[in-house]
């Protein structure tokens, strides 16, 4: 990630470098920001996990689950007749054979009686399926529960288990005549259960509400990693470290014939463009002169630079400063439609030698604001605006007027903007929200580093409108009253009432 960093005065000026930043991944305030702006992925996920979850716990049949018990213990026949010498050997022999009896009790000598006498309509892998049997951990307790969709026959069942288990363990399991050494006895009879077991209501609900969270946030992440083109500032800045300078928001007051600054001064787009001039204001002088050139380009096409161009120029002559707005995208020359002025003569004649700067500039709004058209598309443009002609042109601009600003190509069609950019403090990024490529932004953020042209500065466009209740109210701090008599407005507070100055 490049990121810009001081180094040495040089001429009293402090040259900004880019350098590489150590990634230390993602943090949780980055999360939290990830998650504020994918919030309805993450709602729609939630929802929808949430929802499935409800709908199984709801939806699912009840299921009875009933348990009875019953206790191993050896038989005192088999003592009497010297089947086992002693209790201890006895009891040896009871605890090796229980660790089989719940296997035994799945198996079809035990449950096709149970099938038989309780008429159920099942086979005995089926009703195996119903049963959990197990031996607890140093005991000659065996538990069998059953579970079915009616509370009665889950205890039936559990109870019919363990009645044919014991009769096979005391008389099946050994040759006829011989008397079982092992005597199984039911010490708790399965009750009908009263509530179901399956589903738990209160357990499911809560899996569903932290995993419906967990998925959710899983989710704008994925869509964070998915997308390919810039969706806020901060995701300038996460490629390239340099300050948002102003965020301006898709308007059609934009698209007229005439800067913003002009039509809507009392706007908030207009102060969102004053706050940008007063940013580019401590941009450094270029060396030799008392004057700053302000390159302004954007990584692709169709990213508003043009419309940041003339409204950064107006918003810098209303303040007094004189300024020249030089349109240099002779590929694509667009100030002078966007001013509404003639295009016919312009930069290409000046540097092809066809005219002078005198005879293409033109004066717009104030005395103080000028313009120079492109003029028609050229052959060579690339040649022209490397020549000598464009640096001494500059040069001269710069002895002339307080601010240069010089409206480029987009950087993914030329390198324009890192030539002028080599020439003054760095470049200004239009960025557009949802037209800006990642990928290409990063590309371009490698071409500048290894040509130490810094980007001054992002100007985050087409941003969401902020929904609040007191825009206007904080934005609009003046007016133009019905005479077009300018006045203060103080803001409304919630209640409407004005607040004291």
């Amino acid at each position: 990630m490049a990121a810009a960093e001081s180094t040495a005065p040089q001429n009293g000026q402090v040259v900004v470098e880019p350098t590489e930043t150590e990634d230390n991944g993602i943090t949780l305030m980055d999360l939290f920001r990830i998650v504020r702006k994918h919030i309805v992925v993450g709602i729609i996920t939630f929802v929808v996990v949430f929802a499935a979850v409800c709908a199984y716990t709801f939806l699912v049949p009840p299921k009875y689950s009933a348990t009875s018990q019953v206790f191993a213990t050896y038989s005192d026949s088999s003592v009497q007749d010297n089947n086992i010498s002693n209790i201890n050997s006895a009891s040896t022999y009871i605890t090796n054979q229980i660790q089989s009896y719940p296997t035994l009790a799945t198996t079809e000598s035990v449950l096709k009686p149970v099938i038989d006498d309780l008429g159920l309509d099942t086979t005995v892998a089926g009703l195996a399926g119903q049963l959990t049997v197990t031996n607890p951990t140093n005991t000659t307790f065996v538990n069998i529960t059953a579970q079915s969709g009616d509370a009665k026959q889950s205890s039936d069942i559990a109870n019919a288990v363990a009645e044919s288990l014991s009769n096979v363990v005391e008389k099946s399991l050994y040759a006829s005549g011989k008397e079982s050494p092992v005597k199984l006895s039911i010490v708790q009879r399965a009750s009908v259960p009263l509530s179901p077991s399956s589903p738990k209501v209160a357990l499911y609900l809560a899996v569903g509400l932290v995993g419906g969270l967990i998925l959710g946030v899983f989710a704008t992440l994925i869509r964070d990693l998915m997308a390919t083109r810039v969706e806020e500032a901060n995701d300038l800045q996460d490629i390239i470290n340099a300050p948002i300078m102003g965020r301006i928001p898709t308007d059609d007051s934009l698209k007229g014939i005439k800067p913003i600054i002009i039509s809507s001064p009392a706007g908030r787009i207009s102060e969102e463009f004053r706050r940008i001039r007063t940013n580019l204001s401590f941009t450094s002088k270029v060396e030799g002169s008392n004057a700053r050139m302000i390159v302004i380009t954007s990584v692709g096409p169709s990213e508003g630079k043009t419309t940041v161009s003339v409204n950064v120029a107006a918003a810098l002559a209303e303040n007094g400063a004189k300024v020249l707005l030089i349109d240099a995208d002779l590929r694509h020359p667009s100030v002078a439609d966007r001013l509404g002025l003639e295009g016919g003569a312009g930069l290409a004649h000046v540097l092809s030698g066809q005219a002078t700067v005198k005879d293409v500039v033109q004066r717009y709004w104030k005395p103080n604001l000028h313009i120079m058209p492109a003029g028609p598309k050229p052959p060579n443009a690339s040649m022209l605006l490397n020549s000598k002609t464009m640096t001494e042109m500059l040069d001269m601009a710069l002895q002339t007027y307080d601010y240069v600003i010089v409206d480029t190509s987009p950087m993914v069609v030329a390198n324009d903007a890192a030539v002028f950019g080599a020439k003054s403090d760095g470049v200004v990024l239009v960025s557009g929200r949802d037209v800006t490529m990642k990928r290409d932004l990063k590309d371009i953020a490698v071409q500048l580093e290894n040509l130490n042209v810094p980007v001054v500065g992002f100007v985050f466009n087409f941003e969401k409108e902020r929904k609040t209740s007191n825009n206007d109210n904080y934005y609009y701090y003046y007016y133009y009253d019905e005479g077009g008599k300018k006045s203060h407005k103080a803001p409304k507070s919630r209640s409407g009432a004005k607040r004291k100055k």
